[in-house]
Formats: structure tokens, C-alpha cells, sequence
């Protein structure tokens, strides 16, 4: 699913200036889809120009008029068929997994502060997706419930495997290290520098 799509899905719940989505792809998004300004206003113009949403401008005192989107029923059916067509996949790009396979040529120190960091990260998103949730409210539609659970879930799940099985990787880097300490610094060095 790319951009357009999601702002036409977002648009489909209500009215919104380009503002308004990028703090729903910073909220209730944050866990799963990233978006910024980048391409969300590109998307919007596209949109417009095929028909698929509408755009209106909205006078505010002092500042530039602000743009306000609304999904037109074109705009509708194109996300619906996009709804059908879709074979969702559930993708994963991880700079983190990436550099914990090369684990074993990371300095000691500089693993653990990854892993810390790693686990911090997990659980403040478990608390900024309970934040968002809150109290559960009959008008909070059942597929965004899903979407805040499976994150949450997700989330917990992450922290808790590193943090019962981060002994394989410190091992094997003191390992590593003590067998080829020379490599293994400049093996690290390039890594970091590429990440």
C-alpha cells in the first residue's frame, strides 16, 4: 500500500489539511507506516489532480489559507478497489536486525548500548500506542483496536526476545573479539560508519 492510498483511507474517515494526516501517520501510524511532508503533500496534489479527493482553501487570520482535503466518491471507490486488490504483505526493513547479524564484529560496548537502546525504544512504543488507546470507547472503530494491539503486541514481544536472548550475541562478540581483535575494529568502524 503506498501513500496515496493511506491519505485516501485517512480522507474516507474525515476531512483533513496535509497538517492533520502527517500527525496520523506520526500517531496512530508511528508503528507501521511512515510518511512525512515529503509525501504526503505530493500524494495530495496527485490525488486532486485525478479526481480522487477535492481541495479547498480555508482563510486563517495572519497566516497563509490552509488547504483542506475531502475524498470525493471517485475518490471512494478508488480506495475500496484498492482495499480488494491489495495482497498485503507484512514488510520489515530493520537497520537494528541488520547490524545484529554482523553482531560478532561489534565492539562489546557499542552491542549492549544497541541492544539497551533497542529495548528502550520497544517499550516507549508500547506506552505511546496505550497512550493513544486509552480507555477503550465503543466509537473506536475495531480495526484501529486490531492495529494498537497487534503494535502493542509486537512491540512486548521485540523487547522481550532481546532481552532473553541477547546473551547469544554478547557472547559471540566477546568471542570475536578475543580471537581476532584487529579485524574485528575495522569490520565494526565500516559498519557504523555505513549505518
Amino acid at each position: 500500500m503506498d501513500v496515496k492510498t493511506l491519505c485516501l483511507g485517512l480522507l474516507s474517515l474525515d476531512e483533513a489539511c496535509g497538517y492533520d494526516l502527517k500527525k496520523n501517520f506520526e500517531s496512530l501510524f508511528k508503528h507501521f507506516f511512515a510518511a512525512g511532508y515529503g509525501s504526503i503533500y505530493p500524494a495530495l496534489a496527485d490525488l486532486a489532480e485525478a479526481g480522487l479527493v477535492n481541495c479547498r482553501e480555508v482563510p486563517q487570520n495572519g497566516r497563509p489559507a490552509r488547504k483542506v482535503y475531502e475524498i470525493t466518491d471517485a475518490g471512494r471507490k478508488h480506495f475500496r478497489d484498492a482495499l480488494d486488490r491489495t495482497h498485503p504483505t507484512h514488510k520489515l526493513r530493520s537497520d537494528f536486525l541488520v547490524m545484529m547479524y554482523f553482531a560478532d564484529q561489534l565492539d562489546k560496548n557499542r552491542l549492549q548500548r544497541l541492544l539497551d537502546t533497542r529495548i528502550t525504544e520497544f517499550y516507549d512504543a508500547t506506552a505511546h500506542i496505550e497512550r493513544l488507546t486509552g480507555p477503550r470507547s465503543a466509537d473506536t472503530p475495531a480495526g484501529a483496536r486490531f492495529v494498537a494491539g497487534f503494535g502493542k503486541a509486537v512491540a512486548q514481544a521485540a523487547a522481550r526476545y532481546i532481552e532473553e536472548n541477547r546473551y547469544l550475541l554478547e557472547s559471540q562478540a566477546n568471542k570475536q573479539r578475543k580471537e581476532n581483535p584487529g579485524k574485528t575494529h575495522e569490520l565494526a568502524a565500516t559498519l557504523e560508519e555505513r549505518i
